[in-house]
């Protein structure tokens, strides 16, 4: 991975992790993500429309990527109202690198190099340490979790190919459009239009800035860098979130998850040499 995809790809980190931050806060996080995604799905739109860029041939990847962003949005929200953030990110973010990985390589017969496998791999477990071996979890969370994991694989994915199609803001508007418009008439039939505009608040807006800006950040590193690679890297996002908890006192961090947090920075160290 070259210097500028890292880049690319740790600035996205700090931006998940914060958007992460302030939507597992909310009381009502099915309301605050529709409202979030809605905000920052116009908020760029005017970017998109001025670098618009877009072959028909990104439109099957365009369809597919929607579906499996409106699936993970349903997830991870589900997941924050029922359990804590500091069980649901880690297990999802950890998962997603390994499944990319073992898809990139066995299916799609991508070539990776062996200090990729083992960065992957030590991101993996890293992660795994920061969210702590006996960690309570009922069976209904992990599931979530893992969802998730399997959505944000399968849509990166699915985007490292379809953002060769198309400019990276304009795929990405069309994709969260379409995801979002889903999502919001969703939330709005079961809530209610009246908890979506409670929902709406700097915060939210916040959010909804860091979730578009984030993943447009992971497009452009796609652009660079093997999907593998990419994946791993923007994991380290869970140790960014898991200090950003204790400082603010919602978490604790004991010796497992500080060795968790070295396993994470080697694993994308070897990731880059890779």
């Amino acid at each position: 991975m070259g210097a500028s995809a890292l880049a690319l790809t740790l600035a996205a980190a700090v931006i998940h992790a914060a958007w992460n931050l302030l939507l597992s806060g909310e009381e009502d996080t099915h309301s605050a993500t529709a409202a979030a995604v809605a905000m920052g799905t116009v908020a760029f739109a005017p970017v998109a429309v001025l670098s618009w860029r877009m072959e028909t041939s990104a439109l099957p990847y365009v369809g597919a990527s929607a579906a499996f962003e409106g699936l993970y949005l349903v997830l991870l929200a589900a997941g924050y109202s029922v359990a804590a953030m500091g069980f649901v990110y880690p297990i999802a973010r950890g998962s997603a690198p390994v499944l990319v990985l073992v898809v990139s390589v066995i299916f799609l017969g991508a070539s990776v190099s062996a200090l990729g496998v083992v960065g992957v791999l030590l991101v993996a477990t890293g992660i795994v340490l920061v969210r702590g071996l006996r960690a309570a979890g009922q069976s209904r969370d992990l599931a979530l979790a893992l969802g998730v994991g399997a959505c944000i694989a399968s849509y990166t994915l699915i985007d490292k190919h379809g953002v060769t199609h198309a400019n990276p803001f304009a795929y990405l508007e069309l994709v969260f459009g379409l995801t979002t418009s889903a999502y919001v008439i969703g939330v709005g039939r079961v809530r209610g239009p009246a908890a979506l505009r409670a929902a709406v608040s700097f915060r939210t807006l916040l959010a909804g800035l860091g979730f578009f800006g984030s993943y447009a950040l992971i497009l452009v590193a796609l652009r660079l860098a093997p999907a593998a690679s990419v994946a791993a890297v923007r994991e380290s996002s869970v140790v960014i979130a898991t200090g950003a908890l204790a400082i603010g006192g919602r978490e604790r961090v004991t010796a497992e998850r500080l060795a968790g947090a070295v396993a994470v920075v080697a694993g994308i160290t070897l990731v880059a040499l890779g």
